[in-house]
């Protein structure tokens, strides 16, 4: 039991971190948009993570080598990619040349509200009252800092297209979800390069220019970090947490985006702000000091994936096997029932009454 909590207390490390390189990747697109459109921008945030992480693995697995995804999991893959890497990072490009970047920031919040509402009604994660509680105080902050409008702006345009980013990537989780059994490196290098190539073609098809060398290489900088670390953490985070959880650490990215904000960029702080921050840090706290324990029964099963020899994970091997974990291998669960605190990690995605 002892392993199955270091575990989860490593996905929420791997959340935190995920949300704090994402967070921060936040107002520099925004200074980056002086410069490249908000099309060419998501490429190559987007390019510089496929690319970098691409590098990465071959570099790592000295060539090609196997995703780790069933054949059935590759169209959730796609529609991951579709979704979360070309539709949301246009709508969030376009939403911060309408609206500050400490509020887009802040606005980024409403991920983990639609993350957590489809796992709680699609994928039946359960809700308790903490996280229900922390999902109205964000609501509430968002509420408050998209009204009124910024004077000479046009009516909550710059807000609706950072909430739409917020959706795009909320499916993108829950998708994401499904896969996260696989390479998470090879899903960000692949988000990363179909995403990229994607709007960077979609951008030159609309008439901008070719960036410069030294921009595009800050843009893709920023990717490979702000996206794409990011979203190999965030893959294991959702293996160890569920959709729901995960979505909750996600949310204190937005705090490190407004941070920088008011620091860096020394954007001015308004009281609408200061409510919003205050209640969407409340929520947050709720999320995170959730605690969730009850017998469940877990059904037979085989899979593969990077694990441990922790409570879930009593096997023996058909090769000889030198010890060394996590390791990764096809293992088959025995039906078994018994009581923990846990989250809906990959052996715990079972209903509640």
């Amino acid at each position: 039991m002892l392993v199955a909590e270091r575990d989860a207390r490593a996905g929420v490390l791997a959340a935190l971190a995920a949300a704090a390189l994402f967070g921060a990747s936040t107002p520099l697109a925004k200074a980056l948009l002086g410069e490249l459109p908000p099309v060419m921008l998501a490429g190559l945030l987007y390019l510089g993570a496929g690319i970098g992480l691409g590098v990465y693995r071959l570099a790592r697995d000295r060539g090609f080598a196997a995703a780790g995804l069933g054949r059935s999991e590759w169209g959730w893959l796609a529609a991951a990619v579709a979704l979360g890497g070309v539709a949301a990072p246009v709508l969030l490009m376009y939403g911060l040349t309408r609206t500050r970047a400490a509020d887009a920031s802040l606005l980024l919040n409403l991920e983990a509200v639609f993350t957590a509402l489809i796992a709680w009604l699609v994928l039946r994660e359960n809700a308790g009252r903490r996280v229900v509680a922390g999902l109205a105080l964000i609501v509430a902050g968002g509420a408050v800092l998209a009204w009124p409008p910024a004077a000479g702006a046009p009516a909550g345009v710059g807000a609706l297209a950072v909430a739409g980013a917020c959706l795009c990537w909320a499916i993108d989780n829950n998708l994401t979800r499904r896969v996260s059994a696989g390479d998470p490196v090879f899903i960000a290098a692949a988000k990363g390069l179909v995403a990229g190539l994607t709007n960077v073609a979609l951008a030159l098809a609309l008439g901008a220019a070719v960036p410069r060398p030294a921009l595009a290489a800050a843009a893709a900088g920023v990717g490979l970090v702000g996206y794409g670390v990011s979203l190999v953490l965030f893959v294991l985070a959702l293996r160890a947490l569920g959709s729901a959880r995960t979505g909750a650490y996600f949310a204190t990215a937005p705090f490190v985006g407004a941070a920088i904000a008011v620091g860096l960029l020394r954007e001015p702080v308004g009281w609408s702000f200061a409510v919003a921050a205050v209640l969407m840090a409340a929520g947050v706290w709720l999320h995170l000091s959730e605690r969730h324990e009850h017998e469940h029964v877990h059904e037979e099963l085989t899979h593969t994936h990077a694990h441990r020899h922790d409570v879930h994970h009593r096997h023996a091997h058909a090769f000889a096997w030198d010890g060394r974990e996590p390791h990764s291998h096809e293992h088959h669960h025995e039906p078994v029932r018994h009581s923990h605190p846990h989250y809906p990690d990959l052996h715990h995605r079972h209903g509640h009454p």
